[in-house]
């Protein structure tokens, strides 16, 4: 006959094993409720354990249960004639593949028993300057057989992609949600999923999982084995092996108690070290977990912070680790990129632009919207595969498709394509704090125009790494713009610049040039900028000061010139990189820069009188 205790200190919530008992905890109004148990194995049920009015403190029933093996079973709480999935469960026995767990009573909980070896884990704490953002759907990642991971669409497939990452120059990688959550939305009509070879129809998915979810679990169809927690786990120590860090997303809907979000984000730092959250949702009340002493030095993102709330109006963090995550940076950098008018201004203070206190994450393409492909592919979306008639989705991408709409075959276009994302590439890397990039945005990927692909897991999201090959071009550009801005301080400074030269050297810290030097021309109808970076407000890790940069900006459709200011004497300016076609040859300081393109230009010691010539030129 099993034995049942009580016990009157029923937190945390959910289910653990304690000196030879489990202690079941379960917070509910309901007043007939309780616990059903199932052999792990068999997945048959055992039996029914009802709560007694006697076992609840507040809303809270607790009961000890003896002689029963955590790893031979597994459980359900119940309500009525209702079955639940325990809300705090660590881990669930989930006997369905992807894309088929629909209904709650599937999902049946378990409790964790195995240790794990983290082998002397740290995170690496990286700064915001020195932090290169890449978001990621963990399936999407590697579900395409051109990926060549062993097991595609799971957390040992990000592993396998970690020497790729790092080779692309990510730090950071950010993780769409990936704890436990119901895929197939119910009660929802069924969608063609028109990329896969089937034209059958499917209950509509949600692929993305923006919706409540079970918070302590990480998702079990993203593992590759039976149990998701060490492979979790075996993906964040590689990552910290290497460097680099875990960002996951949250996404808590109106229903989820503000309280128990600071609860949820210290239970992944403890249990699996994660570097960091991005929080989700409105009314979120972000202040409350950005005070959390445990969470100082984990990065958390919103939409914003009120810093005052958090530090003090005096109180400045040493290293921030919070960081506000708006689309203000899109809708600008992308506006002027299609050479939209009057856009000079706002560009210029979102490049620059860092908040008080805490750090910046800025991103030209995100999960939601179009791809850095797309922008410049398509003017409107195109979003039919979702069966909303493509009502779903933002009107509103400020993109440009350079001529045709879709795939073209015309030289030109593609050409002026390829320009225009290199062009995004160096805007988003010249700009101050962390940028952001989705994944495969570094070579090229497309979802063929649908910016709203939240139920298609398919080949819409799915990364096609046979991209990586085709535009090999666009790819080495991108890795030659991260190591610039890993070489060049003054590229990722961790305050705003003043505009201003309060170091008494003879140049403020940001400058903006025009047609003539220290003359920034921004009248509505200009499209063309030079921005001077003063390398004497930065230090290299050798301890000598940075370059002068000077990043050279021009959208319009014409060829348009630009001054470089006079450097120190001794020196001369030398350029990195244009995107756009040469011209004729340069003056010492004036360029003539083609139309929709970018250039970077740094200083170098002139030559003496040997004929050689010390320089700083990168590479």
């Amino acid at each position: 006959m099993t034995k049942i205790t009580m016990q009157q200190n029923p937190y945390p919530l959910g289910a653990h094993a304690e000196a030879g008992r489990i202690r079941f905890a379960y917070a509910t109004k309901a007043a007939s409720c309780g616990i059903i148990l199932y052999n792990r194995e068999t997945g048959r049920q055992l039996r029914k354990e009802a709560f007694s009015a006697e076992e609840k403190v507040g809303n809270v029933y607790c009961k000890y249960i003896e002689d029963l093996r955590a790893d031979q079973i597994s459980y359900q709480f119940y309500e009525g004639d209702r079955k639940l999935p325990d809300p705090f469960a660590r881990s669930f026995d989930i006997r369905k593949s992807y894309g088929k767990l629909k209904n709650e009573s599937d999902v049946k909980s378990l409790i964790p028993t195995d240790a794990f070896d983290w082998e002397g884990d740290k995170n690496p704490r990286l700064r915001y300057s020195e932090s290169i953002g890449y978001c990621m759907h963990v399936r999407g990642f590697t579900a395409h057989v051109s990926s060549g991971v062993a097991d595609r669409g799971t957390f040992r497939g990000i592993i396998d992609k970690i020497p790729y990452l790092k080779e692309t120059g990510i730090t950071t990688i950010e993780l769409q949600p990936c704890y436990e959550f119901l895929e197939l939305e119910p009660e929802t009509s069924p969608v063609p999923h028109y990329y896969l070879q089937s034209q059958e129809q499917e209950p509509k998915l949600n692929y993305w999982g923006y919706k409540k979810g079970y918070y302590y679990a990480p998702k079990s169809s993203y593992a590759a084995g039976e149990d998701a927690i060490p492979e979790f786990k075996e993906l964040v120590k590689a990552l910290h092996r290497n460097g680099m860090e875990l960002v996951m997303q949250f996404y808590f809907p109106k229903e989820v108690r503000a309280a128990s979000i600071p609860e949820i984000l210290r239970f992944w730092v403890l249990e699996y070290h994660v570097d960091g959250f991005h929080l989700m949702g409105t009314d979120l009340q972000a202040e409350t977990a950005a005070s959390d002493p445990l969470l100082a030095d984990t990065k958390i993102w919103y939409y914003y912070f009120d810093t005052n709330a958090v530090y003090g109006r005096d109180e400045i963090p040493d290293i921030p680790n919070l960081a506000c995550f708006q689309d203000d940076y899109i809708y600008t950098i992308r506006r002027f990129l299609k050479g939209d008018e009057n856009m000079l201004e706002e560009l210029l203070y979102q490049m620059r632009r860092i908040p008080q206190k805490m750090g910046r994450v800025h991103y030209l393409t995100n999960y939601c919207g179009f791809t850095m492909m797309d922008m410049v592919s398509y003017d409107y979306k195109h979003n039919e595969a979702n069966g909303e008639d493509n009502r779903d989705g933002n009107n509103y991408n400020c993109s440009w498709n350079c001529g045709e709409e879709g795939n073209s075959r015309k030289l030109k276009i593609k050409q002026l394509r390829q320009r225009q994302i290199k062009n995004a590439y160096a805007i988003l890397l010249c700009s101050q704090s962390m940028p952001l990039i989705f994944m495969g945005d570094e070579f090229g990927n497309s979802q063929r125009g649908n910016n709203n692909p939240y139920c298609q897991d398919n080949l819409i999201t799915w990364l096609d790494w046979r991209d990586l090959q085709k535009h090999q071009e666009l790819y080495d550009f991108w890795k030659n713009m991260v190591r610039i801005r890993k070489e060049h301080p003054i590229l990722r400074r961790e305050q705003e610049a003043q505009l201003m030269d309060y170091i008494s050297c003879g140049y403020p810290d940001l400058s903006y040039h025009g047609k003539n030097a220290w003359r920034a021309q921004t009248e509505r109808y200009n499209r063309h900028i030079g921005i001077l970076y003063c390398g004497k407000y930065a230090v290299r890790p050798d301890g000598k000061e940075d370059d002068f940069l000077y990043f050279a900006m021009n959208m319009h459709w014409e060829s348009r010139e630009l001054a470089l200011p006079k450097l120190p004497k001794g020196m001369k300016w030398e350029k990195i990189f244009a995107t756009g076609p040469e011209t004729a040859a340069e003056e010492e300081y004036v360029r003539r820069l083609p139309a929709r393109s970018v250039a970077l230009y740094h200083s170098v010691e002139e030559q003496e009188k040997t004929g050689k010539r010390k320089s700083r030129k990168n590479g």
